[in-house]
């Protein structure tokens, strides 16, 4: 089990220049389990690829639909009190940290691209790269 923040399920299912990062990541482990705010995350990365016309509105609900496929079931939360004493040790955002908090809660890692995550949270937080290795 990983947890996989919002840009690793995007990469894996959006075509894009990580996307074979992310399915190797995928092959190695494919129990994801993500803070139940990826959804809205997601359909954020979505709208944006909308406005500079990536894919069509069709293609994006498309991926929604094969996002909630992948990711059912695997809502998890973590507890308030912990994302807020991360985010306010490490300066990073709150949306963040309650990725950290959930895989030092599950004691996996987070597989993540976000290189300031990376570097704050070691060993807990790692690339897609050092994962697959």
């Amino acid at each position: 089990m990983i947890v996989a923040d919002t840009n690793l399920i995007a990469y894996l299912l959006v075509d894009g220049p990580f996307t074979k990062e992310a399915r190797a990541v995928y092959e190695k482990d494919n129990d994801w389990v993500a803070p139940s705010f990826w959804r809205s995350e997601f359909r954020n990365v979505l709208v944006l690829s909308l406005r500079r016309s990536v894919m069509t509105f069709t293609e994006a609900l498309e991926v929604m639909e094969d996002a909630d496929l992948l990711m059912e079931g695997k809502d998890r939360d973590s507890a308030s009190s912990r994302i807020l004493r991360l985010a306010a040790d490490s300066g990073c955002s709150a949306y963040d940290c309650e990725f950290v908090a959930l895989a030092q809660d599950l004691g996996v890692p987070l597989v993540t691209s976000d290189r300031a995550l990376i570097e704050k949270f070691k060993p807990a937080v790692v690339s897609m790269k050092i994962f697959c290795s």
